[in-house]
């Protein structure tokens, strides 16, 4: 009996051991990112880093707003596209479609996800690109295009999740509602959607942060522009766009400034990611 309690207690040290690491990881790389980023931003201002529109670093203009606003635009451009999608998908594929249509059809979805971002941005330059400049105008290369790529790329992690957690749902629900004399429809928006609110928030959380942290397809697709977008038809850069093109080569205090875009970025994620949990707790209350 003795032994059996050391082998559990072990187990629960070692398991204790595993979840400490990854924390533990996540904070030296946080310290990391703001102890290399901040000193700059104290140094010379955050206003010039949050409110400037002009990024020469090596002329001492750090102006991160262009970037920002690029990222704020691709991430909401993305989600208007992904979540409706993902959402009807799931609602249809768990309540309306046989089962045997829902087991070929989610399978291939989720292969989607394992798919390179670097394909779907080599589909975005050759086919998307070309048709948005013909039939939209503008150069092609866009906030509206990123957008469409990254929709698509979020679609799978939102489609599967929101799958899962509807069907999780005890048969119960669907069967007591429609045995009081709900229709389907009724069913699924007042009683399936609500009862898996969690889950479908959560593959929204991933989705964002999936849309905020993507690099290389927006690299190919946006543009790249350190100007101000003014319409969704121009080219813009994202923050980690901007980190991706040019940590390569930089040294002193350009590569202070990457890691004040980091700082921001790590920021904007944060904020996104509270908004969205405090969001779901409201739901929920």
């Amino acid at each position: 009996m003795r032994g059996k309690e050391n082998r559990e207690k072990l187990i629960q040290l070692f398991l204790l051991t595993i979840a400490l690491s990854a924390i533990s990881i996540l904070a030296l790389i946080s310290i990391f990112i703001f102890t290399e980023g901040l000193p700059i931003m104290f140094r010379h201002g955050f206003k010039k880093f949050l409110f400037s529109l002009d990024w020469y670093p090596s002329e001492g203009y750090f102006g991160l707003l262009p970037m920002i606003i690029g990222s704020l635009l691709v991430t909401a451009g993305a989600m208007v596209i992904g979540v409706p999608l993902g959402l009807a998908g799931a609602i249809y594929l768990t309540q309306f479609s046989s089962k045997k249509v829902r087991n070929l059809v989610k399978p291939m979805i989720e292969l989607l996800a394992g798919i390179p971002s670097v394909v779907y941005g080599f589909i975005g330059v050759v086919i998307l690109v070309p048709f948005v400049r013909e039939n939209f105008g503008g150069p092609g290369f866009s906030v509206f295009t990123a957008s469409i790529i990254l929709g698509i790329m979020i679609l799978p992690t939102i489609l599967s999740i929101s799958i899962d957690s509807l069907m999780a749902l005890p048969p119960s629900y669907r069967e007591g509602s429609i045995a009081l004399g709900a229709t389907q429809w009724q069913t699924v928006r007042m009683v399936l959607l609500p009862a898996a609110r969690s889950g479908i928030i959560a593959s929204l959380i991933l989705g964002l942060g999936r849309a905020v942290g993507e690099t290389m397809a927006v690299i190919m697709i946006a543009g790249n522009a350190t100007a101000l977008p003014r319409s969704i038809l121009d080219p813009v850069r994202t923050l980690t766009s901007n980190i991706a093109l040019e940590m390569g080569y930089v040294s002193g205090e350009h590569r202070q400034a990457l890691f004040a875009t980091g700082v921001i970025l790590f920021i904007i994620i944060m904020i996104l990611n509270t908004m969205a949990n405090l969001t779901s707790k409201r739901m929920a209350s």
